[in-house]
């Protein structure tokens, strides 16, 4: 037959392990570059989550200050009232 690669396929299996080669590490940087943008993104949802989270402490501690300061003048007008 006149096939230019005969039946191993010697050519076709050397382009192939090349291709592969080649592949391999631009995949691998790929995922390392992908790997370093995650953990920023990770670090800053984390820092953005603590803020928060002391925000809700504070608005939390206000409200029941606030809470306090009611009781105390519902306590005072019942005391007046009676």
């Amino acid at each position: 037959s006149g096939a230019w690669d005969p039946y191993p396929f010697i050519l076709l299996n050397l382009f192939l392990s090349m291709l592969a080669a080649v592949q391999a590490p631009v995949i691998m940087m790929s995922q390392n570059r992908q790997d370093k943008k995650d953990r920023l993104r990770s670090e800053l949802d984390f820092n953005v989550n603590r803020r928060a989270h002391g925000e809700i402490q504070g608005l939390a501690n206000k409200l029941n200050l606030l809470g306090d300061r009611i009781s105390d003048i519902e306590d005072m007008l019942r005391s007046k009232l009676l």
